[in-house]
């Protein structure tokens, strides 16, 4: 029976990760185009909607959709109720790829990783690499399910299972809570909808315990977003809390007409799985229909029961111990952790910045000047608790450490500062002067930002993991970023050609503005540095051939 368990879990395990993988791939191949497509068709609740659907099943995660959306509500490029829409869209999305999974096409899977293997070792280029890795994502998605159908058909013999299970079906409201406690553990309502459709389909459980399980996990899919994003600026909060409400309601809804039998799943398939699969995109279709017309009443509801946080200097916290200065390597990993949590505050002041050139928000204003000011303490806390660590004895590796930290805390807080005190000075200057970019070029400074606050998102990425390509990736970016602010410049340019008066009355902010963003990118990408020098990806110099002085005339 240990075994069986085991087995079980390495599929419900393997699942997860397959799941992960693929998303990893879409995200580091093609986000920031899905980003601007996602931007354009959210302009309209129902394409943002349609949009949503499609990010999500390319991303197999209605989460990491929905933390799109928020973002874009925080920065301003979308209103909440069309970023609440963009997440109705992208559960039904995710709902259909359950389906797909779910098909008979297990002949596929040794192909699929064979493909996607070859492709991935052998590939040149970042993108063809990553469409390697998403191919050998959907193949083991395949063999999990296998896995976890072979394990549950023995298991679901066993007395002990087979009480619990009989247990569930007097009591659906407590298969609701489980399902609902088991997505949040999991954090993937599609894997967890996938794994309970294969337990179904093993008869390991009854269709009905089935149903209030997918019903649930629809529930915990929505308390996720609001976890993840209860720390954010309040419209990322807006969307989360308004999702979870409609995301209850509907819920709620479906399991009381379970319970009263009015909800007869039979009718679904003719196949327990394919039933469990049947209903869990039924409820996300009736949510779209039922809580989209709804979306601004939904947010306004939100924004009643949302507390607001108080703009008060935020409370001195710090990782670095003191007592941890005469044991290099645990110093090195606080600083590192305090590095995190200053890098965590710049990105918290980056999201929303270029709201302030839409809209002057005074409060806003003061909150990120609060937050540039926390920056600054951690700046100066991190220099002075490596300068105490270098009185020391450390290795040749250890002393190189610690310059690449304080380089990396110099970068961070020089990102801060041209958030802080040059952007928000540009915008407060349009302000007070009743000026205004074109509508072409407020959209290019927007699109141009979201382009920086992804670019943020992976320099994090780095500093948690450490990882090699997602290091080199965050280089890459760097002078992709040159090369596309060059490109912005040349259009606001054309626009001054054209006799644009807009253009001309705002062309000394909007040119600063994007050489500002440019900076802040090649603040943030300075943390892949040390990565990319030590794996040998950092040249030594753009020159072609280095010259002697004497040589140059």
């Amino acid at each position: 029976m240990i075994i069986l368990a085991t087995h079980l879990a390495a599929g419900v395990a393997l699942l997860l990760w397959s799941v992960r993988l693929i998303r990893t791939g879409v995200e580091r191949a093609f986000l920031p185009e899905l980003k601007r497509g996602l931007k354009v068709l959210s302009e309209q609740k129902l394409s943002a909607a349609l949009g949503g659907g499609f990010a999500a099943m390319l991303m197999q995660s209605s989460t990491a959709v929905a933390l799109i959306g928020a973002g874009f509500a925080v920065s301003g490029m979308l209103a909440p109720p069309s970023a609440l829409a963009l997440v109705f869209g992208a559960e039904v999305g995710s709902a259909i790829m359950a389906k797909v999974l779910t098909l008979p096409v297990q002949a596929v899977m040794p192909f699929a990783l064979l493909i996607g293997v070859v492709i991935f070792l052998k590939a040149g280029r970042r993108k063809t690499k990553q469409i390697g890795r998403i191919i050998v994502g959907f193949g083991l998605v395949l063999l999990s399910l296998g896995m976890i159908r072979e394990a549950t058909i023995p298991i679901g013999a066993s007395p002990i299972v087979q009480s619990i299970a009989a247990y569930f079906e007097g009591d659906l409201v407590s298969a609701y809570v489980v399902g609902a406690l088991l997505a949040w553990v999991m954090h993937s309502t599609l894997a967890t909808v996938l794994t309970f459709a294969a337990f179904a389909s093993s008869a390991l459980i009854g269709g009905t315990v089935a149903a209030a399980l997918v019903i649930g996990a629809n529930l915990g899919g929505a308390v996720i977003s609001v976890a993840l994003l209860w720390n954010q600026e309040r419209p990322a909060r807006l969307v989360a809390l308004a999702n979870l409400a409609a995301r209850a309601s509907v819920t709620i809804l479906a399991i009381t007409l379970l319970l009263t039998g009015t909800l007869n799943i039979s009718q679904l398939g003719s196949a327990p799985g394919q039933q469990v699969v049947a209903l869990h995109i039924l409820l996300n279709i009736a949510l779209l229909v039922l809580a989209l017309p709804l979306s601004d009443q939904l947010i306004r509801l939100a924004d009643t029961l949302l507390p607001r946080h108080s703009t008060n200097s935020p409370e001195s916290v710090t990782a670095l111990d003191p007592g941890a200065l005469d044991h290099a390597p645990l110093a090195l990993a606080c600083t590192q952790r305090e590095l995190l949590r200053m890098a965590e505050t710049v990105q918290a002041i980056l999201m929303p910045v270029v709201r302030l050139f839409r809209n002057w928000d005074p409060e806003l204003a003061r909150a990120i000047e609060l937050r540039e000011n926390e920056v600054d303490r951690m700046h100066f806390d991190i220099k002075i608790y490596i300068s105490r660590l270098r009185e020391g004895n450390l290795s040749p590796q250890q002393d190189k450490k610690t310059l690449e930290l304080a380089a990396m805390a110099n970068n961070l807080e020089e990102a801060a500062d041209r958030i802080a005190v040059n952007l928000v000075a540009l915008a407060q200057k349009m302000a007070d002067e009743a000026l205004t970019f074109s509508k072409e070029g407020l959209g290019d400074i927007e699109q141009f930002h979201d382009q920086i606050v992804t670019n943020g998102q992976l320099a994090l990425s780095v500093l948690t993991t450490g990882d090699a390509e997602a290091a080199r990736q965050l280089v890459a970016e760097k002078d992709r970023i040159r090369i596309e602010e060059q490109n912005l410049q040349e259009r606001h340019l054309k626009r001054l050609q054209d006799g644009a008066s807009v253009s001309i009355e705002t062309t000394n902010i909007h040119q600063e503005t994007l050489r500002l963003m440019k900076q802040i990118n090649a603040a943030l990408a300075f943390v892949a540095y040390p990565i990319a020098e030590e794996t040998g990806d950092l040249l030594g110099s753009r020159l072609a051939k280095p010259h002697r002085i004497s040589e140059v005339p």
